[in-house]
């Protein structure tokens, strides 16, 4: 993908400045908006990505959405607009948040699940993670795919345990065909 070592140096470095200026949870915040409206208006990425839209607009377009921001994310910013890399915006925003969980010691534990999980099976897979991890700052989000039938993928860092029915009955058939053909 474009630019994910530069995007990965530009959130370290706006981690480094934050904290220098005693700015890192509104600095957080800020970063925490820009990655869940980028995510969430495709239109937004596509104008921040595309060559043909002038520097000027994707500039006014950004302070029109944006409105609120730190002057630490502000000059930022300016620093991407400057050197032609406002197109990782996204990415910087999402490496931003991942460096800042990791400075504070939280981990995100991802559970995937075919349907959404309720608000006692959630905390009830929350303390077991917790307690398999011995981290008492995880936190637990929950993804849906129905994809994977029934059970559970688990994402803790990079390390993944899978209980899906999809990639059991995937495993099966893999066996199967193996006996089938020796």
């Amino acid at each position: 993908m474009y630019g994910l070592r530069a995007a990965n140096r530009y959130a370290k470095a706006l981690l480094e400045y934050a904290i220098e200026q005693n700015a890192l949870e509104v600095v957080f915040q800020d970063m925490s908006l820009i990655n869940k409206t980028i995510k969430e208006h495709k239109d937004l990425e596509r104008m921040l990505i595309s060559p043909i839209v002038k520097t000027t607009v994707k500039r006014s377009v950004l302070e029109k959405v944006f409105t609120t921001i730190s002057p630490q994310v502000k000059r930022l910013l300016d620093l991407l607009i400057e050197n032609r890399r406002l197109p990782m915006l996204g990415h910087i925003a999402g490496n931003f948040i991942i460096q800042y969980n990791s400075y504070k010691h939280n981990e995100i534990a991802v559970v995937t699940t075919a349907l959404p999980l309720d608000e006692k099976l959630k905390g009830e897979m929350l303390q077991k993670v917790i307690s398999l991890t011995k981290n008492p700052h995880m936190t637990l989000e929950n993804k849906v795919d129905e994809h994977i039938i029934g059970g559970f993928i688990l994402r803790v860092g990079d390390v993944q345990y899978n209980a899906s029915l999809a990639y059991k009955l995937n495993k099966l058939r893999q066996d199967f065909q193996e006996k089938l053909f020796v």
